[in-house]
């Protein structure tokens, strides 16, 4: 169960933008879905990391998973998640279908805040031992929410 613990965490939030795209009645890009895949794989092992770093021997009593787990180990697997994250944002960016979708190649430039959040999030899992919670560590780092207004108007300004 080893690795597939995460990949699980990952399809299921597949499956919610799926079910959301559904909802809405719109298609689903592929490109959603593999940054979708991606995000969820960097927050999936960056949890592992918190849970197996504050309970240290204990983690077995919590998750019996963990005892397959070591931070060395999950250190990489962040690093490989970390690149395939901001690789397939910024590939997003600067797709045919990306472009001929909002009319601007300009995308590209919000590939400096999406920089910055994982940075950020990587500081705060390592220097900071958060990261046990993503949603409660994106909503009340000061630094982060900045970073994804800064994000959100970059946004709007290039495509409207």
């Amino acid at each position: 169960m080893v690795i597939l613990d995460v990949m699980f965490i990952a399809f299921g939030f597949v499956i919610r933008v799926l079910a959301g795209t559904e909802l809405a009645a719109v298609e689903p890009s592929d490109w959603l879905i593999i940054c979708t895949i991606t995000i969820s794989l960097f927050l999936g092992f960056s949890k592992r990391r918190h849970e197996l770093s504050l309970m240290g021997d204990q983690s077995n009593n919590h998750r019996k998973v963990l005892t397959h787990y070591s931070i060395p180990f999950l250190d990489q697997m962040i690093g490989i998640a970390t690149a395939c994250t901001v690789m397939s944002y910024a590939l997003y960016t600067v797709s045919n279908e990306t472009v001929v979708r909002f009319g601007t190649r300009n995308l590209v430039y919000t590939i400096p805040f999406v920089l910055y959040g994982v940075y950020r999030y990587l500081y705060l899992i390592h220097q900071e031992g958060k990261g046990g919670n993503p949603t409660s560590v994106v909503m009340k780092d000061l630094p982060l929410i900045l970073n994804g207004f800064l994000w959100l108007l970059a946004v709007v300004l290039i495509i409207y």
